[in-house]
């Protein structure tokens, strides 16, 4: 019924109560529709977070021996006022760069970067570029690579051979190689450097990021081995963040003092300019 304009009620057109009807039906069906994609989207949202969750518990829960290990050679060295390395080809070189001049970070903290084994030349070369046997030896001479230097190798699958490299000659300057790898996905594929050896078989201390053979976590569609949702590079930034903490507080409880950046955007710029003016012409890319 609807008011007249003296006062009095009418009924409605029978075709405006269909309509009505049939804009609320389409109402409360787009409703469960909206309700349904918002639910298959967080159930994706939260197995991944489960997965990501339960691979850094494990790395960290039981790795926490050689967590140890590893922040005792970073405060070493940066006691010795030797250089942090960091290197990886592919997506892994994201870490390389994730502990690069920002905030919070090792002054002293340098990766070691060549734009063919990035992504954003060429992604696809890249992954043939990361195969190749002697330019990792390149760029660790070009780098100064020495003795009492850490030297983090990062590399999800741990069988290319520039990260191979790395260590191999890493350790042959002196320097304290550090792998960052997935081991389940590294043993169940052959190494691509010549020595066949990977990456776990070739360094000082080996970090495992916990990950499934693959990366991804998350299956979806019908085909049984597709998933998404990498985790290598959020569980790697947990660990190498988490390694660099432990380094400076155990390095300053020594008494070193220890070169960190701060945020130019939140009051720290003064002091990072000191840094700069000392680094540049030291540190590539500075």
């Amino acid at each position: 019924m609807v008011g007249n304009a003296d006062g009095g009620v009418k009924p409605r057109h029978p075709d405006a109560r269909d309509a009505t009807r049939g804009i609320r039906g389409f109402a409360r069906a787009g409703t469960i529709v909206s309700r349904t994609l918002r639910s298959f989207r967080m159930n994706a949202i939260s197995r991944y977070r489960a997965a990501a969750e339960a691979q850094l518990a494990a790395a960290f829960d039981s790795q926490s021996a050689t967590l140890s290990r590893i922040a005792d050679a970073v405060a070493r060295a940066l006691a010795e006022r030797r250089w942090i390395w960091f290197a990886g080809t592919g997506h892994s070189h994201l870490l390389a760069l994730e502990m690069f001049y920002r905030a919070g970070g090792l002054v002293r903290a340098v990766p070691i970067l060549d734009e063919e084994l990035m992504l954003h030349v060429s992604a696809s070369r890249s992954t043939d570029h990361e195969r190749e046997s002697g330019r990792a030896a390149r760029m660790l001479a070009r780098a100064g690579v020495g003795a009492g230097d850490v030297l983090f190798v990062i590399s999800n699958s741990g069988r290319n051979a520039v990260p191979v490299e790395f260590a191999i000659e890493g350790r042959r300057l002196g320097a304290t190689v550090v792998a960052l790898t997935n081991l389940r996905h590294s043993a169940a594929h052959p190494s691509r450097h010549p020595s066949g050896k990977r990456l776990a078989e070739v360094a000082d201390l080996v970090l495992d990021n916990h990950g499934v053979e693959g990366d991804a976590v998350v299956p979806v569609g019908t085909q049984a081995d597709l998933r998404v949702g990498a985790t290598s590079t959020v569980v790697g930034a947990a660990l190498l963040q988490a390694i660099a903490a432990e380094a400076v507080a155990r390095a300053m409880a020594a008494g070193v003092d220890v070169e960190v950046y701060r945020s130019s955007n939140g009051g720290g710029e003064a002091e990072n300019q000191r840094y700069l003016a000392e680094y540049r012409g030291k540190i590539p890319g500075l």
